[in-house]
Parts: structure tokens; C-alpha cells; sequence
């Protein structure tokens, strides 16, 4: 790898005043085979895409004449009452991005009053990042070894975590034709810090054609995941149970009934199977199926205020936020991540008033329009 990070004013310009702006500025700053891991998605990306487009043909119906003067949008997640109807997703390796990584992260994200969900496979330990002092959730994958999980789980009660997130819908890594082609591999000084604390791993071999961090999840995750392991997360931890990666409403109404307190609606930001539908396109079912018994939240694709509207305005009770906060990250280590956050906060407060909302609940009596179909 040439570079891992840019001069600090690669990128750099008049304050930002949307995520595209942090968008920019971190593309300019990391290096091109960073970038492709980061953006890129699965097969020839069309899921990717869809998730974009999908949001984009989201119309919601203003209320009018609604006498609303100033607009809340604090909202209570699993386990966590946070500022904004937002999470920040889990996301691996963030010190490619950054070198303070999850810790800058974790530190922006204390400072929007949102809760950080640290990853399985974060380039920080779980109790380094807990030392930040925000309102963590423990994302957790299905590992060969049962002791390593329940290890997990219990690491993550200890550092005072308000939610375990499963999630379920990688059993093995998606084909990312981007990270093949650079023959992706992780550099010497970024390691699994919660499943290889002590030095390399195969996520540090080149290997030809290949990305290693694709060959690390098949070493380590088990792909035979299945409702009885679900359930035997659930019945050895008392944390709110989330189960991020729900497309189908069969598997949502079957997730709350065996205990989960929420499910996010994903397809992985199009990085998982080629072809599944857009998240949005998905929720509205899903929110049906759960039918008020616990939280949904959706992933993939929120890019402004306006997206999270679009999510409550169809049912969501929030959202995570991944690719820009990466963006702000690599930007401007936890003050980018703040500017973020800020900025989503701003656009929804604006957006709200827009559409005549004096809060969230307000929001979800909104009337809206979903690729021509009225909802």
C-alpha cells in the first residue's frame, strides 16, 4: 500500500455543510484500495446502487398549517435514549480510515449523544473504546468456537454495553469484486483487536486474486448460523437483543418472537448478496410483521435528515449511519465524525419543520409516496 492517509489538507475547504462535502474530502485523503473497501459492495453492485435510488423515490407529504415552531428529535433506542433516531452502525477496521479509528469514532458519537456499536472485528479492543465514555451497543458475529462467543457477550456486559447486535446475514463474506482486484489486505500495524489481540492473522497474507479479509470472516465465522443459536445468544445475556440483517417480514415477525428487542432492516449497505432489495423497500413490510412488538431500525443508504425522515415516515424507529461516518472519520478524525452527526441533526430538525413535525411521533403519521405507490 503507497499510502495509507493523506496530508491533512488533502480535501480540505470551507466548513462542510453536508455529508458529501466530508464525502469528498475523505476520498482525497485515503488511499484508492482503502476507498474501494470502504464504498464498494458485492457482485456487480446493483444492490448498492438500489439502496440509493430506492430512498431517492421516498416521497413524504408535508402537513401544512401545523403551528410548529421548533422540532425534537430525541428518540429512545434499544437500551439507550439517545438525541437523534441514530446509531452508529458497526464497522470494521476503522483505523484504515483514521489513526485514533473507533476510539475518534466512539468520541464523536459520545458528543452527538448517539450510541457507537462496536464491531466484532473493530481495530480496537471493546475496552479501549468503552474508555471513551459513549453509549456503546456490541455487534457480534457467529463464530466457529460457541466459548470465544459467549466470551464475547460477556466482555461486553462487563464494559457496561446497553444492547447486543447480531448480526445474521453473513455467513460468509460477500464477493467484493473491488477488494479481489487489489488483492485487498490488511496492513501490518491494523489487527482484529477483539479476535487476534496478539499479533497477525491471515488478514495480513496477500494472497493472488483474493481479498485476506475475506479469507480471515471464513477462518473465523460459522456460517451454519441458525434460530436455536439465536436463541442461545438470547438466553445467556440480559442486553436488549437486536438482529441487524432482516430483508423478509417472516424473519422479523420469528426474531421478536423468540426475544429480540428490535431488528434492523439491511442488506449489509449492498455489500452482501448481489440482488436483494433496498433496505427502504423492505422496511415497510417488516414494520407490518413486527406490528409494534419491538423497535425497527433500518441501515443502507441514510445520507441526510431527509433519508432518516423518509425511515420514520414508513414505520422505522431509526436508523444506522455507516459509509459517512467513515467519511467524516477519515476527514477529520472525531471532530469529522461530529460534523456528521451535526449536520444529520440539523437536516432532520429542519426536515421535521418542513413536514409540520413537532417530534418523531409526529413524523410517523406522515403520509408517503414510495416509487409511485402511495403509503
Amino acid at each position: 500500500m503507497d499510502r495509507q492517509f493523506g496530508s491533512p489538507a488533502d480535501g480540505a475547504g470551507a466548513r462542510p455543510l453536508c455529508v458529501a462535502d466530508l464525502r469528498r474530502a475523505a476520498r482525497a485523503r485515503l488511499a484508492p484500495e482503502v476507498w474501494d473497501f470502504v464504498s464498494g459492495g458485492s457482485g456487480t453492485e446493483s444492490t448498492l446502487t438500489a439502496n440509493r435510488a430506492a430512498l431517492d423515490g421516498v416521497s413524504v407529504v408535508p402537513r401544512a398549517l401545523a403551528g410548529v415552531e421548533r422540532s425534537d428529535t430525541a428518540a429512545l433506542l434499544p437500551g439507550t435514549p439517545a438525541a437523534l433516531p441514530l446509531a452508529v452502525a458497526p464497522m470494521a477496521y476503522q483505523r484504515l480510515l483514521h489513526p485514533e479509528g473507533e476510539l475518534a469514532a466512539a468520541a464523536g458519537a459520545r458528543q452527538a449523544r448517539v450510541p457507537f456499536v462496536v464491531s466484532t472485528i473493530s481495530s480496537t479492543s471493546l475496552e479501549e473504546i468503552a474508555g471513551v465514555g459513549a453509549d456503546l451497543w456490541f455487534q457480534l458475529y457467529w463464530l466457529h468456537d460457541r466459548g470465544r462467543v459467549l466470551d464475547l457477550i460477556r466482555r461486553a456486559e462487563q464494559v457496561g454495553c446497553r444492547a447486543l447486535m447480531v448480526t445474521v446475514d453473513v455467513p460468509v463474506m460477500g464477493r467484493r469484486l473491488r477488494d479481489l482486484r487489489n488483492e485487498f489486505t490488511l496492513p501490518p500495524w491494523i489487527r482484529s483487536a477483539n479476535l487476534d489481540p496478539d499479533g497477525p492473522s491471515v488478514a495480513h497474507e496477500r494472497r493472488p486474486d483474493e481479498s485476506a479479509v475475506a479469507v480471515h470472516t471464513r477462518t473465523a465465522f460459522d456460517p451454519t448460523l441458525g434460530w436455536s443459536d439465536l436463541e442461545w445468544i438470547r438466553e445467556r445475556t440480559r442486553l436488549p437483543l437486536v438482529v441487524k440483517g432482516i430483508l423478509d417480514p417472516r424473519d422479523a415477525d420469528r426474531a421478536v418472537r423468540l426475544g429480540a428487542e428490535a431488528v434492523v432492516v439491511s442488506n449489509h449497505g449492498g455489500r452482501q448478496l448481489d440482488g436483494a432489495p433496498a433496505s427502504v423497500t423492505a422496511l415497510p413490510g417488516v414494520v407490518e410483521a413486527v406490528d409494534g412488538r419491538g423497535r425497527v431500525l433500518m441501515d443502507s443508504g441514510i445520507r441526510s435528515g431527509t433519508d432518516i425522515l423518509r425511515a420514520v415516515a414508513l414505520g422505522a424507529d431509526g436508523v444506522l449511519i455507516g459509509r459517512p461516518v467513515l467519511w467524516g472519520l477519515a476527514a477529520a478524525g472525531a471532530e469529522g465524525v461530529t460534523q456528521v452527526l451535526s449536520i444529520l441533526r440539523t437536516e432532520l430538525e429542519e426536515a421535521l419543520l418542513l413536514a409540520g413535525c413537532a417530534d418523531l411521533a409526529d413524523a410517523r403519521t406522515l403520509r408517503s409516496f414510495v416509487s409511485g405507490t402511495r403509503g
